[in-house]
Order: structure tokens, then sequence, then C-alpha cells
């Protein structure tokens, strides 16, 4: 039997230790294999091939957009297409300007340094990275009050990748000082479809049409979500299909983890049953709606919310969390007149508008 947690990694966004084995496997390993996000790969592609030409180090990139779309695999990409290494750290492992200058002491020229969630740097360590971005030196502080002395440390020219899911909470002067910002897009069907397909290739998965099909339609625009299904799927064949992947197999195994047609989860049924049948609809607080559904407020303001307002299943207003007349057909009831519109885009643009929103 499938467990509340298991069943809710299946579609969660953010990387789980069960990704971490197949990721590496399945990653594309040049912006020539990258599916979906062309004109990203279009721009990025023009600045480092224009780096190369000139034989300096390529700018800094700025890759912002929702967890899952690609953003650390496009890092390992622009180190690969640079032919240089690449050293991997995370905004929240940079408390103080000292761990930030350890790492920066370290870094040969032409590198590429990532950063992932770099919204969440300390302080003092983003003041620093502000003079290592622009002028390629740290000022280390040695010493303490009266006495402390300044020593200017010289770094090799390097290119920092930082990556954010909340771009509106990084400060003007660093975010000012990327020379290329890329804004990744939630993935069409036709592009998960291409990239499951080529997943199953990878992993030996007989995988039918149209059950690459199936699973790419559930993946809420997401391609990790994506693989992670295909894994998923593929156990269940295995074990009761003889190993061949097809819709009826797809919906089957797909069923039993609880993710329905459009990609909802448990978690994502009981936010939007709690709002209609509890809160008549809204507007609710997003505190409310989580203590409602047994849940950290965080695990339905980060993983259920930007997948059910991009649906257009949910909206976020100054008063909090509304239900949309589609919220109410998608539960079988029947919607109140004063019922919001359903508003689903096909991109971000939705998720970008609100998701720095601070209703509650």
């Amino acid at each position: 039997m499938t467990t509340p947690d298991e069943a809710r990694e299946v579609v969660t966004p953010l990387a789980t230790v069960r990704d971490h084995a197949d990721d590496s496997a399945l990653r594309p390993r040049t912006l020539a294999d990258v599916i979906g996000q062309t004109r990203v790969c279009e721009q990025l592609g023009l600045v480092l091939e224009a780096a190369r030409g000139r034989g300096r180090t390529p700018d800094h990139v700025l890759l912002s957009g929702p967890p899952g779309l690609g953003k650390t695999t496009l890092a390992l990409i622009i180190a690969a297409e640079m032919g240089t290494a690449l050293r991997i750290t995370s905004g929240p492992a940079l408390q103080h300007a000292g761990d930030l200058a350890a790492i920066l002491s370290g870094v040969a020229e032409g590198e590429v340094l990532f950063v992932d969630e770099v919204h969440r740097m300390a302080r003092g360590a983003e003041e620093m990275l502000y003079l290592a971005m622009e002028d390629f030196r740290v000022d280390v502080i040695v010493g303490k009050g009266p006495g402390a002395t300044a020593i200017p440390l010289e770094i090799p020219p390097f290119t920092l990748v930082g990556a954010t899911t909340r771009a509106g909470l990084l400060p003007g002067p660093l975010r000012d000082r990327f020379g290329f910002t890329a804004q990744l897009d939630f993935y069409a069907a036709e592009e998960l479809a291409a990239i499951v397909h080529r997943s199953a290739r990878l992993l030996a998965i007989d995988l039918r049409a149209d059950g690459c099909a199936e699973i790419a339609s559930r993946s809420r625009g997401t391609p990790r979500i994506a693989n992670r299904l295909l894994r998923r799927v593929r156990d269940f064949s295995e074990v009761r299909a003889a190993g061949v992947v097809d819709a009826a197999v797809a919906r089957a195994a797909l069923e039993l983890y609880e993710v329905d047609e459009q990609g909802l989860d448990r978690l994502d049924r009981a936010v939007l049953d709690a709002l209609c049948r509890r809160f008549g609809g809204g507007p609710v607080g997003l505190g409310t709606l989580a203590v409602a559904v047994g849940e950290e407020r965080e695990t339905v303001e980060e993983v259920a919310e930007p997948f059910l307002v991009r649906a257009g299943l949910l909206a976020r207003t100054p008063r909090g969390r509304v239900a949309t007349a589609g919220t109410w057909h998608h539960l079988g009831l029947t919607p109140p007149p004063q019922a919001a519109p359903s508003r689903a885009l096909g991109s971000d643009t939705l998720w970008r508008d609100e998701a720095n929103e601070g209703a509650d």
C-alpha cells in the first residue's frame, strides 16, 4: 500500500533523495540535447559561443523559475560547453562571508560556480559576492574592532550561475550584476512526451506511444515529475504487466499513486476539497487552509499552490485563497454565483505574478 508521504513525493517539483541516482543518467549533456526551453537555450548558446570566440569567461547567469524545470541541468551544461569544472553550493550554505570567501579562494580561472537557491544567501555573503562578481576580488577582514584590517584577495575570472525559484526576493544590486537572466517556463505536453520517450530509451523501458502520452499529460508541466512518474510506472509494469507500459498500465499505476488525469495528487485534492466544502470557496488564509488539510503552511504554498494556480483551480487574492469555477466543477460540485473565473495558463506567467504574494 502506498503511504501518503510516498504518494506526495511522486508529484512534488522539489528534488527528493530518490531522484538523484537516476537524474545523473537522464540529464542532457549539451544544449543541443535539451528538449524544450528553446528560447532560453538559443539565447544561452549565443552567450557561451561569443565568450568562447573572445577567449573570455561568459557573463554571470541567473536562472529563474519554479522547481524541477532544469536549472541545475543548465548549470552543468554551461560548464560542459565551456570545457571547465563546476563547483556547486547553495544559498543556505552561505550564511557567513567567510563561507563564500573559502569557496571563492579555491576557484580556478574560467570555472563555473553554481549557487542554488541564491536568494537564500545571508546578507554578509551577498555583499561580498557583489565585489567578486564585478571586480573578481574579495576583501577578507582580519581581526575585530578598531584593529580590524581588510586584506584584498584577487580571484581569477569565473562565471557565477545562480538559480532561484523566488526572483522577487533577490536584492537589486545582486540581480543587476548578472549579465544574462533566463526565465524558465513550464513545458508543453508534447515536450514532456519527448522527454519521457528519451528517458524510457535511456532506462530501457518498453514504453508505448499511448503510455508515453498518458504519463506526460499528468506531469504538471515539469520534467522532474515526468521522469519520476515514468520510474513509478516502470516499477508497476515490471511487477504487474510484464514490463510493457501502455496507456492502460500507466493509468493503473498512476491511480495507485493517487495522481489523477490533471496531475493532481492527494494533497492537491485535499486543499481544493477543504476550500470548497469547509470554507464555501473562500477567501481563506493560507495558514487556516494548511491547518484544515493537516499540512505545514510551507508545504501547501510551495508544493500544491503553484500548480493549482497555474491550472486555474485556485486564485490568490489580498484577502486569501479563493476557489475558481473550475475547482467546483473538478470536485463535481455546483459553483456559487460569485465563484472566481478559472484562469489556466500555458506558461508560468501567473506563477511569476503571484508567487511572492503575502496574502494569508
